[in-house]
């Protein structure tokens, strides 16, 4: 089964994101702040990492460079998930190493298609 770490903050779009992709058939696993979802990908390998941008203690931003920076962690794909919008906010989150960029609200068919582009196989 395909695992998605989500790192979230918010506990509603935490809880609404795990319950949609749980429905689709994939493994949730999160954590609440950048240096959690950090640690629990260096931990749990997951098959790809759904990061907001605005997190507590390390922000999206620095969570993803510090994924693609381990070696262990590089090749896990990073979605961001933000309310920013702007393009100037999609580039800064594709310069710190994010795979792919969505905003808040989620389109859940949009977020979907883009974890199926990105996961391997």
């Amino acid at each position: 089964m395909t695992t998605i770490l989500i790192v979230e903050d918010n506990d509603m779009n935490l809880d609404m994101l795990s319950r949609r992709l749980k429905r689709k058939g994939y493994d949730i696993i999160s954590a609440r702040d950048g240096q959690a979802g950090v640690d629990t990908a260096r931990a749990a390998r997951p098959d790809i990492v759904l990061m907001d941008m605005s997190l507590p203690v390390l922000d999206g931003w620095a969570a993803t460079r510090a994924l693609k920076e381990d070696a262990d962690t590089a090749t896990i794909p990073v979605i961001a998930l933000t309310a920013h919008a702007m393009e100037a906010d999609r580039q800064k989150a594709l310069d710190a190493g994010c795979d792919a960029f969505g905003t808040k609200p989620i389109d859940l068919p949009d977020l979907l298609s883009k974890i199926e582009a990105l996961l391997p196989g």
